[in-house]
């Protein structure tokens, strides 16, 4: 099983100007600890039912790119992308920059994005949950077009493109992979059945998990697409350090299941969280 590292807090330590130093610290012991993947949030203002929307917070595709420069394996994304913070032309083209700078280390993730309090202070258009579906579905269309040899137009009810080149092109190959985030099963799921390389769940018990794979796997059969095709990774939301047995035996279920990857986020202290983690979970999960 590979292991992700999702970084979501930069309220620890509490002075702004320590952020930058934390973050590349922590990157640098996951990764020789051998986590693959180190993912970010896609918000603006703290989440509220994590802490309060006061607390400090960094865009997401700027934090990459410095955390790029600083590693070497582990791959990168926001876990995961807001559909309506970007236009799509150009999330591609941000996407292609880490991909290119990073050495083709670089993940779309994506979601339909939620979080209205931060749309509406910071003036972003809040639309119709079913409109949000809507432009997600042509932000990945737009993206796997931009991605590929078809530099011509792109027509939607959203999104019209003139041009959809996209030079250079993402060192991944054959792109970067998409991994959308969401349980919803009457249209996250069947959208990861569609275009994505990659779920992700919250992995809140083996007993959900396998429902939403099965959701999923349906969807799958529906479409027409191979269900193995589609990598399955989960963020687990426990304690990870309170019971590191209960951990592994969760792990052990999930992978059965089929997940490849689980993602932990630190609490409080990253880099405590991620040296601790490291020394006592990373060599047990890594045998699974």
């Amino acid at each position: 099983m590979e292991l992700g590292l999702h970084y979501w807090n930069y309220s620890h330590p509490a002075a702004t100007d320590r952020i930058a130093s934390t973050l590349a610290h922590t990157a640098r012991i996951a990764e020789q600890a051998g986590f693959a993947q180190f993912t970010v949030m896609d918000h603006y203002f703290q989440m509220e039912l994590r802490g309060t929307a006061e607390e400090p917070m960094l865009e997401g595709y700027t934090t990459l790119g410095y955390l790029a420069a600083l590693t070497e394996r582990m791959r990168l994304g926001l876990l995961v992308t807001g559909v309506m913070y970007r236009y799509p032309g150009l999330l591609a083209k941000i996407v292609t920059t880490l991909d290119v700078l990073s050495g083709g280390r670089a993940e779309l993730g994506i979601g339909a994005s939620w979080y209205e309090r931060e749309q509406r202070g910071l003036g972003v258009p809040v639309v119709p949950m079913a409109e949000r579906f809507e432009r997600l579905e042509e932000t990945l269309q737009i993206c796997l077009q931009m991605w590929g040899p078809d530099n011509g137009p792109y027509k939607g009810e959203h999104y019209q493109l003139a041009e959809t080149l996209c030079v250079p092109v993402p060192l991944s190959r054959p792109r970067p992979p998409i991994r959308i985030g969401g349980g919803g099963e009457r249209k996250t799921l069947l959208l990861v059945a569609r275009y994505a390389d990659a779920c992700n769940l919250f992995a809140s018990s083996p007993e959900e998990v396998a429902a939403k794979l099965a959701v999923l796997r349906a969807h799958c059969e529906a479409e027409g697409r191979d269900y193995d095709a589609i990598r399955k990774t989960g963020v687990y939301v426990s304690d990870a350090l309170g019971d590191p047995d209960q951990v592994l035996r969760d792990a052990e279920q999930l992978a059965a299941l089929g997940i490849t990857e689980l993602d932990f986020m630190p609490d409080g202290d990253p880099i405590a969280f991620t040296t601790e983690f490291a020394e006592r979970l990373l060599p047990r999960l890594a045998t699974i």
